[in-house]
């Protein structure tokens, strides 16, 4: 897919910065379209369904957690790539933010040429997605459906978001060896993007939640496995 044909919105309650990033990102080649605050951005987002969403966290009318969370709820959304770029850098402001079904996490400050880069290793990862596989596979009572993003389990669909989805593809690819976590980085997040130390941690604690917490082993020090 060429740049023009990739659309980002851009969510943050600050002119400057959709002025700064907006000029940054269109001349890098995509279809910017920007927003003033979450729920102007979830309107957009449902309107436009971009290929990627950069959201700050706090804004008026409806801050970027509560955004991000009814975006992954929207149809044609759960595999659209988000993530927050705010100053917000606490431990659990960006878990809070995972939890909402974020893809990575950016702080602020950072330069302009820094973010475009990043936009386009999160992108890069979109297109290795895409990258032929067998479709649908099945892993116990767990059915994955690589072409819808969904999975299902035990005779009841779920719809997970990207990440998560693609850390449950990955360890049930190969059910009980023990992936790395630095694997299990460039393989989910690529080691051209920044992730906090403890992404990995938040996306296994959801699918626990959603698929059962006997078929995710943590390896203490090393990382973790999916067991039948």
């Amino acid at each position: 897919m060429k740049k023009k044909d990739i659309k980002i919105l851009l969510v943050d309650d600050e002119p400057d910065i959709l002025e700064i990033i907006s000029y940054n990102l269109s001349s890098e080649g995509y279809e910017v379209i920007t927003a003033k605050n979450g729920a102007e951005g979830v309107s957009k987002a449902k309107k436009k369904q971009p290929h990627l969403i950069i959201l700050d966290v706090m804004m008026p009318e409806m801050d970027g957690i509560e955004a991000c969370e009814i975006m992954r709820r929207t149809p044609g959304l759960e595999n659209t790539i988000i993530t927050f770029l705010t100053a917000r850098g606490e431990d659990y402001s960006q878990v809070a933010g995972f939890d909402a079904g974020a893809d990575d996490y950016i702080t602020k400050p950072i330069k302009p040429k820094v973010l475009v880069s990043k936009v386009n290793a999160l992108l890069r990862r979109m297109s290795k997605g895409e990258s032929p596989q067998e479709d649908i596979t099945k892993v116990g009572d767990i059915v994955i459906n690589r072409e819808e993003y969904k999975i299902v389990n035990q005779g009841e669909e779920i719809i997970l978001p990207r990440k998560e989805f693609e850390l449950l593809a990955l360890l049930t690819s190969k059910p009980n060896k023990v992936f790395k976590r630095e694997v299990i980085l460039d393989k989910v997040w690529g080691n051209e993007v920044v992730v906090g130390g403890r992404t990995i941690d938040v996306h296994i604690r959801k699918l626990r939640e959603k698929i059962g917490e006997d078929h995710f082993k943590t390896v203490k020090g090393v990382g973790y496995k999916f067991v039948l």
